[in-house]
Order: structure tokens, then C-alpha cells, then sequence
């Protein structure tokens, strides 16, 4: 199996219930190399991100691809292990998908630095979230339709020396903190609540500083 999966929950939970703790690890080289699309990097992070399934027609509207495209990605995505096939729920003329597990992970093995074969991919998903907000909100000011709004796009970037006990802590407190602002029902977002995707990461920094 090349998705590794790692079962904490109940099985045959649907997605969203809140009670699907399967991690999926992704270790062969093949498969890491399978993300290497920025459009299925996105349907990763849609559908672990919320748990809820997605058929390729609404996956397509989101990433720009038509739904026969999106649905050949779909396909190479589900035979790595990395997205299954969801129930339908009424119309069943069209396949919905969803995550394999909670959890989704790249684990290097003998991959030189696999990491960096999605950093690319992340931050190019993390431009065309950007560039589209900008253009639809442009477009909202060019109709009158909003007043001067505020900033919404933060990117902050920080030079820290840690340790590695320093560096774990850090890790686990963000992802602490992340998992408070969690829905514990995807499918009941609040009145007035607008989706935000949010980016973090911690990279070495192994060059000399200066005047070093």
C-alpha cells in the first residue's frame, strides 16, 4: 500500500462527523512525485482541510480546471490511497470524493528532501488564493459594491534561534492553536465566518548570518 494508513477512529465514519482519525503517510517516491501538480495539491488541502466530500465539477470550479480534468486527477489521486470515493447524497449522477483519513503526511524515506518537492506547489496554491482574492475584490470596488476593507492577506516571516526541543514545542503549540479555531461540524459554518487559508512553516536556516 502506498498510502499508509493508520487507523484511530471509527470506522466507516463518514467525512465530517468528526470521528475520522485515519492518518495517511505518503512515503513512496512515485507517490510524492504524483503531487506534483499544483491543482491536485489543492484538492489535498480542500478535502483533508474540511472533511467534507466534493464531486469533480465543484473541485474543478475552485482550481480552474475543467471537470474531465479534474476528474483524471481524482483518479490518480485515489490510487495512491489519497482520496476515496464518498457516498452520494441525492443526485448520484456524479462520483463525490473525499480525504482518505484526518491526517495527511509526506515522509521522505529515501527521498532526498521530499519536503521541498511540494514547497513549490504550497507556494504557488498560497499565490493564486492571493491573486484571486485581489482580483474579485477589485472587481467588488470597481462596482461600488464594498467600502476601502481592510488588509486580509498577512504573510509574516521571522528569524528565530531554537533548539531542537524549542523547535518541537513551537510545532505543537501552533497546531494546538489551530485546532481551537477547527469546526467540529465542517458542514455548519457560522453565520457571518469566511474561509481563510492559513500557511506556516519552519524551515532551517543554515547560512551565516552577517558579520558572521
Amino acid at each position: 500500500m502506498i498510502a499508509k494508513n493508520q487507523e484511530t477512529g471509527v470506522a466507516g465514519e463518514p467525512a465530517g462527523s468528526g470521528r475520522n482519525e485515519q492518518k495517511v503517510e505518503i512515503t513512496d517516491p512515485k507517490a510524492i512525485r504524483a503531487l506534483a501538480h499544483a491543482a491536485r495539491l489543492e484538492v489535498i488541502s480542500e478535502l483533508y482541510a474540511t472533511q467534507v466530500s466534493h464531486t469533480a465539477t465543484e473541485l474543478a470550479a475552485r482550481t480552474g480546471l475543467t471537470p474531465s480534468a479534474m476528474s483524471y486527477h481524482l483518479r490518480a489521486l485515489q490510487k495512491w490511497g489519497i482520496v476515496v470515493p464518498a457516498e452520494n447524497a441525492g443526485d448520484a449522477r456524479e462520483r463525490r470524493w473525499k480525504a482518505a483519513g484526518k491526517d495527511f503526511t509526506i515522509s521522505g524515506g529515501s527521498v532526498a528532501s521530499p519536503e521541498i518537492a511540494v514547497v513549490d506547489l504550497e507556494l504557488d496554491a498560497f499565490r493564486r488564493r492571493a491573486s484571486a482574492f485581489a482580483k474579485a475584490r477589485g472587481e467588488r470596488r470597481q462596482r461600488g459594491e464594498t467600502a476601502e476593507e481592510p488588509a486580509s492577506v498577512l504573510l509574516s516571516s521571522n528569524l528565530l534561534y531554537l533548539t531542537n526541543q524549542q523547535r518541537k514545542e513551537l510545532s505543537d503549540r501552533i497546531r494546538e492553536i489551530l485546532r481551537e479555531y477547527e469546526l467540529e461540524d465542517p458542514t455548519r459554518i457560522p453565520q457571518d465566518a469566511e474561509r481563510v487559508a492559513t500557511l506556516w512553516s519552519m524551515i532551517p536556516d543554515d547560512r551565516s548570518a552577517p558579520g558572521n
